[in-house]
């Protein structure tokens, strides 16, 4: 059971940390074209950057079923995987873009820092001049509380 929990720790974690070095260097990068969909105001519910997570989806599906013979780490980092994605689905696309539009505006400390963090990362349309890549490895500055708050 420790082994299962460790290997869906690494592979929630491998995603956040491959997720911030993909987004900033990547999608901020030679894939700017698929990802600016993601910057700009779009009528219709799905966006061309969606197909990321396509991607990430199936490469947690394919460890899922390398490993599920056998239940061996690749099942466990593809649970890990998958796990993530849904958190960045609810956090990213419900609560952040409110793509689902089933919560207001976080009141939690650390949602209320992602979200904070998240604005700051849109306020640029551009490739250039966002910071703040990642989904849960938000910088501290985020989360103190101003003044008018």
């Amino acid at each position: 059971m420790i082994y299962a929990l460790l290997y869906i720790m690494v592979g929630f974690l491998a995603m956040e940390v491959s997720g911030w070095f993909i987004h900033k260097y990547l999608m901020h990068g030679i894939l700017w074209k698929i990802h600016k969909t993601h910057h700009q105001h779009s009528k219709g519910y799905f966006e061309l950057n969606d197909v990321f997570s396509l991607i990430f989806g199936g490469i947690a599906i394919t460890l899922i079923f390398l490993g599920l013979e056998n239940f061996d780490y690749r099942f466990w980092m593809g649970m890990g995987i998958s796990i993530y994605g849904m958190s960045y689905f609810f956090l990213h696309d419900v609560l952040i873009h409110r793509r689902l539009k089933f919560f207001g505006k976080p009141k939690n400390r650390f949602l209320s820092a992602i979200f904070k963090a998240h604005q700051a990362h849109h306020a640029s349309r551009f490739k250039d001049g966002s910071v703040s890549f990642g989904l849960f490895f938000v910088p501290f500055k985020y989360f103190k509380k101003k003044r008018d708050e």
